[in-house]
């Protein structure tokens, strides 16, 4: 099945060790299909069999708890079909859980995956527990997950506050470089002060990648299916932001990218002429079955990622876009905003409209990369005071 796993993930210490976290509390679990143990068992299916844990609701982001949900499509309350417990959905009409859904709760354990960028749902969804949890005076247990970007390096600029939403929930940068657990433990002491417990890995090192865990790999988006997805997302989400298909509908998302108006092999050529460090493109020709360009074939690059450590995904990607607006500057537009009156969504997810103006007005965007320089150092001063590894 998988090689022997060097981590034992906070799910398997919890249920090892810290059942006392527990004892005679009604609980929940906030999970998806990818909180899984080291032999693909489901945390739900582990948590009902233990009967120290008396479960008594369920919650579930982006996709469901079961995953049968799209990027984006509301997910309606239901009952799950295989333990008759309510799930209440937390990406449909609300995405923080409300003070009739923690009725008769006493416990949160929280169960997610991060992708480790700070426009991944996942992460504003388990802040928003601790948030309603602060509120009710509930507690929260967090199992802790890796890295799966690892936990060395952080990237691009500081959010700033008046862009928070619900991807860019707090004042991070676009890769952090931290677990689930020690993200939620900075901003919880930063901002919410719920009753918070960490359940630490064991064996987890900062500088693993998520193949060295020893770990089955689960996608927790239908959309990042690969590890190389995963590790080239920080900068190629920011395509979401323009009128380029991410490759949505397609097999390779996040790893294509192109439009009905581009030339394949003039640009992958001009991509590669920018000689980013551990990336090369080749021409590829995709039709999106859904989103963006749906039915079209669309012209556009595969990104490579050969070198992980010199690799820099979300500088790279404001150079490719820089280039392609440069180049196409009659078809390349910035996606209209997701709702009536609410930023251009590239604003929300750069975190700030800096990458926005600087294109628009052919500035390079060599000086944005520079500026984020001083942000990171102080970042990186918060950081260290919560690491757990």
């Amino acid at each position: 099945m998988t090689k022997t796993a060097v981590v034992t993930l906070g799910l398997e210490v919890f249920l090892r060790e810290r059942l006392d976290l527990v004892a005679g509390k009604r609980a929940a679990l906030l999970a998806c299909p990818s909180s899984i143990d080291s032999q693909l068992r489901s945390s739900l299916e582990r948590l009902r069999a233990e009967p120290a844990v008396n479960l008594v609701a369920l919650f579930g982001p982006e996709h469901g708890l079961r995953g049968d949900a799209q990027a984006g499509s509301p997910v309606q309350n239901a009952r799950d079909s295989l333990t008759s417990l309510p799930v209440h959905s937390l990406y449909g009409t609300t995405h923080k859980p409300s003070p009739e859904m923690l009725r008769g709760i006493d416990v949160i354990l929280i169960d997610l995956p991060d992708g480790g960028v700070r426009f991944y749902t996942y992460l504003a969804t388990a802040l928003n527990v601790l948030r309603a949890a602060a509120d009710a005076g509930i507690e929260v247990v967090l199992l802790d997950r890796p890295a799966p970007l690892g936990g060395a390096r952080v990237e691009g600029p500081l959010l700033r506050r008046a862009w928070r939403s619900f991807v860019g929930p707090f004042e991070l940068p676009v890769r952090y470089g931290m677990t689930m657990g020690e993200v939620a433990q900075l901003v919880n002491a930063a901002e919410i002060g719920c009753a918070l417990t960490i359940v630490p890995m064991r064996g987890w090192r900062r500088d693993m990648s998520y193949a060295d865990t020893g770990l089955p790999f689960v996608p927790s988006s239908p959309n990042l299916p690969t590890l190389e997805a995963m590790l080239l997302y920080p900068g190629a989400c920011l395509v979401e932001g323009t009128n380029l298909s991410e490759a949505r509908g397609t097999t390779k998302p996040f790893e294509y990218f192109g439009a009905p108006w581009i030339n394949a092999e003039t640009l992958a050529v001009a991509l590669n002429g920018l000689g980013l460090a551990g990336l090369r493109f080749r021409p590829v020709y995709f039709v999106p079955t859904f989103s963006k360009h749906q039915g079209e074939l669309c012209a556009g690059v595969q990104i490579y990622m050969l070198d992980r450590e010199a690799c820099q995904p979300v500088a790279a990607m404001l150079q490719v876009l820089a280039a392609i607006k440069m180049r196409y500057a009659d078809d390349f537009a910035w996606r209209e905003s997701w709702q009536a009156a609410a930023p251009p969504p590239i604003d929300l997810l750069y975190g700030s409209d800096d990458l926005r103006l600087a294109i628009d007005a052919g500035r390079p965007v060599d000086e944005l990369i520079a500026g984020w320089a001083d942000d990171l150092r102080a970042f990186e001063a918060l950081w260290a005071q919560h690491l757990l590894y």
